[in-house]
C-alpha cells in the first residue's frame, strides 16, 4: 500500500454514510434557521439566505472534494462499503444468521423468548385497554413476569457468561491448573468444554515441552560420562604403554583392554549417529523378501558367541520356517541384536531368556521375555527413551540407545512395539507387517 492510499484510508475512519448524515441534518438545520429568519429575526431576508447558502456551499465543497478524492484512490468503491455504517449492518445480520443456522437449540430458546415476550405483552396490553380500570394491575403483572422468570434467566446465563470469561482469563495468564465448569448440555457449557480442552491440549504440549528439555540435559550428560569413561581407560592404559617397561602378557591384556574400550566408544558414537537420522527422517529402508525366522536364529547364534559361557540361557520357540516378510533385514537384524542384548546384559543369574516367533496371515509376532535382574521402578514407556536405564544397570556397559533404536526401526516399517512389566518379568513384544505399509 502506497503513501497516499494509507493517508486516504487514515482520512475515512468515520464511516462515509455517517458523515452524509451529518451533512444533511446540518442542512435541514440552515433550512430551518432560513425559515425563521424569514418570519421576522433581526438579520433581512436576503442577508441571513446568502449567509445559509454560503455555509451550505461551502460544506458541499468541502464533501465533494473529499469524496472526489476517496473515490480516486484504488479500490475506493469496496472501501467505501467496507467502512460504511450500512454494510456493518448487514455483516451483523449475516453473522447472526450463519451463527443462528449452526445451534439450532440456542436460536429456537431465544425465537420463543422473545415470541412470548411479545405475545405476552399484546395479551396484557389488550386487557388493560378492555379493562381500563385494571391498568396498574396488568401492568404490575407484566414487569413480575419479567421479574420472576425472564430476569433471573438472563442473569444466570450472564453469570455463566462471566465464569467462562474469568476462567478463560486465568488459563491465558498462565494458570493451568483452573478448570471451568462445564456442566449441562447448553451452548455455554460446550464453550467451556472446548476451552478446558483446549487447556487440556496446551497443558500436553507444555509438559512435553519440558520433557524434551529435561532429555536434552539427560542427553548432554550422558553422551559426556558415557564417552568419558571409556576414552579415559584409553587414556590411561596408553600412557601406561608408553611409560613402563612391561612384559609381553602384560601388553596383550592393556591392548585387549584398549580394543574393548575404543569398540565400546566405536558402538556408542555410532548409535548416536543412528538415533540422530531416525530422528530426523533420513533414514531409508532397504525392503526386501526375507526369512525372519533365519535372521533371529541367526542374530541368537551370534549373542550366545559374543556372551560366551556367562549368559542366560536362550530358549527359543518359533513356529515353523520360513517365515516370511517385506522388510528391511539389515535393520531387523538390528532389532534383534538389540533385544537380545539387553536381555542378556540385565536378565537375573540362573534365568532364561524365552524368544517367541509366529506369524499371522498379516503380520509377524515377535516376543522376548526375560527376568529382570534389577528392580524397575518407573513407567514401561519411559525405557523408549533414550538414554534411560535403571539405576543399577549404569554400571553394565550399554549405551541406553538400544530400546529407542529398535522403537525407532519398528515405527519405519509401520510396525507397533510395547513393553510389558509384571513383577520382575520383562517382556517386548513386537508386531510387524508383511507387507510394506508405508
Amino acid at each position: 500500500m502506497d503513501t497516499k492510499s494509507r493517508k486516504n484510508k487514515a482520512d475515512w475512519k468515520v464511516p462515509i454514510d455517517l458523515i452524509v448524515i451529518i451533512v444533511a441534518a446540518i442542512l435541514w438545520i440552515l433550512l430551518l434557521i432560513n425559515e425563521y429568519s424569514y418570519t421576522g429575526l433581526s438579520l433581512s431576508y436576503s442577508t441571513s439566505s446568502y449567509i445559509q447558502a454560503l455555509l451550505a456551499f461551502i460544506i458541499l465543497c468541502l464533501l465533494a472534494s473529499r469524496l472526489f478524492l476517496y473515490f480516486k484512490a484504488p479500490h475506493s468503491s469496496r472501501s467505501f462499503w467496507h467502512g460504511s455504517l450500512l454494510m456493518d449492518y448487514f455483516h451483523i445480520w449475516r453473522i447472526g444468521l450463519r451463527a443462528s443456522l449452526q445451534n439450532w437449540r440456542l436460536t429456537f430458546g431465544l425465537i420463543m423468548m422473545l415470541l412470548l415476550t411479545a405475545i405476552a405483552g399484546i395479551c396484557i396490553w389488550q386487557a388493560a385497554t378492555y379493562y381500563s380500570i385494571y391498568q396498574q394491575f396488568f401492568f404490575i403483572l407484566y414487569v413480575l413476569l419479567y421479574v420472576l422468570f425472564l430476569v433471573p434467566y438472563i442473569l444466570s446465563k450472564l453469570g455463566r457468561f462471566i465464569a467462562i470469561i474469568n476462567g478463560s482469563k486465568e488459563i491465558a495468564e498462565g494458570n493451568i491448573q483452573n478448570t471451568i465448569q462445564d456442566t449441562g448440555k447448553d451452548a455455554l457449557s460446550k464453550l467451556a468444554g472446548y476451552i478446558n480442552n483446549m487447556k487440556a491440549g496446551y497443558q500436553s504440549a507444555l509438559e512435553n515441552q519440558m520433557k524434551s528439555e529435561r532429555l536434552k540435559t539427560e542427553l548432554i550428560t550422558n553422551v559426556s560420562h558415557d564417552l568419558k569413561t571409556p576414552l579415559t581407560s584409553i587414556i590411561n592404559y596408553v600412557d601406561l604403554l608408553k611409560k613402563e617397561d612391561l612384559s609381553t602378557e602384560t601388553t596383550r591384556a592393556y591392548i585387549e583392554t584398549l580394543d574393548r574400550k575404543a569398540l565400546r566408544m566405536k558402538l556408542l558414537i555410532e548409535d548416536l549417529f543412528e538415533i540422530s537420522k531416525m530422528a530426523s527422517g533420513t533414514v531409508e529402508l532397504d525392503i526386501e523378501y526375507v526369512d525372519v525366522a533365519t535372521l533371529l536364529t541367526q542374530a541368537i547364534a551370534e549373542s550366545n558367541t559374543s556372551m560366551g559361557q556367562t549368559s542366560p540361557v536362550i530358549r527359543e520357540r518359533i513356529a515353523k520356517f520360513p517365515i516370511h516378510a517385506h522388510l528391511d533385514g539389515n535393520k531387523i537384524w538390528r532389532v534383534f541384536e538389540n533385544l537380545i542384548g539387553n536381555a542378556q546384559k540385565y536378565s537375573l543369574q540362573g534365568t532364561r531368556i524365552y524368544i517367541y516367533l509366529d506369524q499371522s496371515d498379516n503380520q509377524v509376532q515377535f516376543k522376548i521375555q526375560n527376568t529382570a535382574a534389577y528392580e524397575i521402578d518407573f513407567a514401561a514407556e519411559e525405557l523408549f527413551e533414550r538414554f534411560k536405564r535403571a539405576d543399577e544397570s549404569r554400571q553394565t556397559e550399554g549405551s541406553g540407545l538400544g530400546l529407542s533404536i529398535v522403537k525407532s526401526i519398528v515405527e519405519l516399517h509401520g510396525g507397533e512395539i510395547k513393553i510389558e512389566i509384571h513383577g520382575d518379568q520383562f517382556n517386548v513384544i513386537l508386531h510387524l507387517p508383511k507387507q510394506r505399509l508405508i
